[in-house]
């Protein structure tokens, strides 16, 4: 479809508008997706119409919330969830995939047909736009198809806050640069240097609107001191996760090693599937699928951690590794373009060549001959965590970057950043 006529299309799919009011407050109720606005602070609203009262910020979540998380948590089960956390340091209302279908009623089933779960979020999203003043999307999968759908709201639009992850796919920056939506973010979140410098160079973005955060890990609840050491009766690698795991050659790596590998390729996010499962396993390799609890107990039990990545922009198998981490825990990593940031090469793990089993198997063999070292990067892994990497650390940064998004024009930028390069 040519730019144009795309461009039409979309602006004619304009969502309904709910009522200031009462439509508001009606809907939440019937919904059941975020506290009522009658909990929130008089002292916390603003006003973008003459009749509309907002709350500070709407969350979404691109998934269905885990709503006995935040008990959990409290009691040690399991770790504090970033969505959770986020909802009450940035005085925000979730939104996930249930209550989106709820919003938009009989247009969901046509919107998931059209354009994915994310596009049915983005547009219940856009519905109650007017009653925030910051909308924070969890990924371009939502956040772009709002930043389309809020520009119908022009000058009276919410500031939009972006989590980035993988913008430099082909199929995303042909979007952007067909609706023009660089223009149309207030702020972009990135976690891999490699995707900030992608988005300043391509739309000459400045500094101050594409922002590298770390990301987090609940250092409580993922804490040394958390677990009893048991001994084995070898050394024990543990890898994990499933986003862009190259477990094929993780396996040929450690075949007739003196060392046991279990491998755990899970993730609720993850829609990609499981590299190890059609793969012989050597007698030495065992797969399973564990809860908080038990990675826990793997991650203290084990010598050290191995994160094989295929060669992705996109920093993948961040959470392991910064559990891995927390759990001081030394960590050997594929050195993929996206996954650069979070080890310290020879001071919290290695870095070694994405796809070489060779290579692989050398860094483990010497982190096993040299059990010394591995205790050391983990302890320095830990302190980096601590540093800067925690829970605590993640919120208190996204509240810094949301309210500083709060300061600039909702109307479109002009000069430089609009008319950056089309490629």
């Amino acid at each position: 479809m040519p730019a144009g006529r795309l461009r039409d299309h979309l602006h004619q799919m304009r969502p309904p508008t709910l009522a200031p009011d009462h439509g508001h407050s009606a809907l939440l109720q019937q919904t059941g997706f975020c506290r009522e606005l009658a909990a929130v602070p008089r002292s916390h609203r603003m006003t973008h119409h003459a009749h509309a009262q907002t709350a500070d910020v709407l969350l979404t979540v691109s998934g269905l919330i885990d709503s006995s998380a935040p008990a959990a948590a409290r009691i040690g089960r399991g770790p504090r969830i970033d969505y959770h956390e986020l909802a009450h340091g940035l005085n925000a209302d979730l939104i996930d995939l249930a209550a989106a279908r709820r919003i938009n009623g009989s247009y969901a089933q046509m919107l998931e047909r059209l354009g994915g779960p994310a596009l049915n979020l983005a547009w219940a999203a856009s519905r109650l736009a007017p009653h925030y003043r910051t909308i924070l999307t969890d990924g371009e999968q939502v956040g772009l198809p709002l930043a389309a759908l809020l520009r119908r709201y022009r000058r009276h639009r919410p500031y939009h806050v972006m989590i980035t992850h993988a913008i430099s796919r082909l199929k995303k920056a042909f979007l952007i640069d067909t609706l023009r939506l660089h223009d149309a973010i207030d702020r972009y979140l990135v976690y891999a240097t490699i995707q900030q410098r992608f988005l300043q160079t391509r739309w000459k973005l400045p500094a101050e609107r594409v922002i590298q955060l770390p990301f987090m890990v609940d250092a409580a609840f993922f804490h040394p001191d958390q677990v009893c050491p048991v001994p084995l009766a070898r050394p024990q690698i543990f890898s994990l996760g499933r986003e862009a795991r190259d477990y094929p050659t993780l396996i040929r790596a450690v075949s007739g090693l003196d060392a046991d590998l279990l491998i755990a390729a899970y993730s609720p996010w993850s829609k990609r599937g499981d590299s190890s499962a059609r793969i012989p396993l050597p007698p030495n390799v065992r797969r399973g699928k564990y809860g908080f609890h038990e990675l826990r107990a793997i991650y203290s039990a084990s010598s050290f951690v191995v994160i094989p990545l295929y060669p992705v922009d996109f920093q993948a198998g961040i959470t392991s590794i910064l559990e891995a981490m927390a759990m001081g825990k030394a960590v050997i990593c594929s050195r993929a373009p996206g996954q650069t940031d979070a080890v310290v090469d020879g001071e919290t793990g290695l870095y070694v060549p994405p796809g070489d089993p060779r290579a692989l198997r050398a860094a483990i063999q010497y982190l096993l001959d040299h059990p010394d070292v591995a205790v050391q990067m983990g302890r320095a892994g830990r302190r980096r965590v601590e540093q800067g990497m925690t829970i605590e650390h993640y919120v208190a940064r996204l509240s810094a970057v949301v309210g500083g998004a709060q300061q600039w024009p909702t109307e479109p930028v002009s000069g430089d950043v609009a008319s950056g390069p089309r490629r």
